[in-house]
């Protein structure tokens, strides 16, 4: 008998590239959705053979019913306190009441637990409810993936495609990203979700390259060497972001206000993954950054 995995947020991105690595890897998978979900994308998820069940993500009893007989719930939420603390903590604990042995969290980041509190808001979210896990009797696995790879296509400064220039904090032409596709991230997380023995944390990256990596890739793919720019000391663009988001209180409500954006830079110059679990599914075709450059 295949395993019965559960999906939260099954109609988002991340959500339903997870459903579909579940599926190609036969597992038997529900995705739990919100009442009232777009109905062509239940259709979709239906169609590529998962079970959709409809539920009040504020009713705890709903959620335990929809995780009856579950080995492991996935959650692939995106938002902020509402959904990722408090919407994330009902989740768990329908789970918990189902008797549900695993849980992953939507954790899918740059190791967080290395930054402090404040420097990301995102991501002292997701410190918060993996407080409230860790205290709940399910065994948890988090899965830390760097950042998603499709940023390096989105002119963001760290290759900024539309300026040619690359940027790094503190000298740190030579320290290493961890960059993962979405598809790796959710092949990895399908195979983990069926990994009764994952640990508490796992690592991954499609590639780690450093800012002097990108400068080399740049002149051999993009046919133009890119400028490395120094942009100073990491706690100074600590500080200039505090009071950034301090100024723009509107921001708060926006997942990925401007400074959330320029926080989640700052973490990539903050912290890296000292291991990676790549072997631990040597299935998994690891993408590389010539795809993405």
């Amino acid at each position: 008998m295949s395993q019965k995995v559960l999906v939260a947020g099954a109609t988002g991105d991340m959500g339903g590239r997870i459903v579909k690595a579940l599926l190609a890897r036969k597992a038997d998978v529900t995705a739990l959705v919100r009442k009232g979900s777009d109905p062509k994308k239940i259709a979709d998820l239906e169609q590529a053979g998962a079970t959709v069940y409809q539920a009040d993500l504020s009713n705890i009893a709903e959620i335990a019913a929809a995780c009856k007989d579950v080995s492991c719930v996935v959650s692939a939420l995106a938002g902020l306190r509402d959904v990722i603390v408090d919407t994330q903590l009902n989740i768990l604990k329908g789970a918990v009441e189902a008797g549900v042995p695993r849980f992953i969290p939507s954790d899918f980041a740059t190791d967080f637990t290395q930054i402090p509190v404040g420097e990301n808001r995102n991501f002292d979210l997701r410190k918060e409810f993996r407080e409230h896990l860790d205290k709940s009797p399910i065994k948890a696995t988090s899965i830390f993936n760097g950042a998603f790879a499709d940023i390096l296509r989105y002119n963001t400064p760290i290759f900024d495609t539309k300026n040619k220039t690359i940027v790094y904090y503190d000298g740190k032409k030579d320290w290493k990203v961890e960059f993962t596709t979405k598809d790796n991230a959710a092949m990895f997380t399908a195979m983990a979700a069926l990994d009764d023995d994952a640990p508490r944390n796992l690592y991954i990256a499609s590639f780690s390259v450093s800012p002097q990596d990108l400068e080399q890739l740049s002149e051999q793919y993009k046919g133009e060497k890119y400028e490395l720019v120094n942009k100073g000391s990491l706690a100074d663009f600590s500080a200039s972001l505090k009071a950034w988001r301090a100024s723009d209180p509107e921001g708060e409500t926006n997942l990925y206000s401007k400074w959330q954006q320029a926080q989640y830079l700052h973490s990539m110059f903050y912290a890296h993954h000292t291991k990676l679990d790549n072997d631990r599914y040597p299935t998994i075709e690891w993408a590389s950054v010539e795809s993405y450059i």
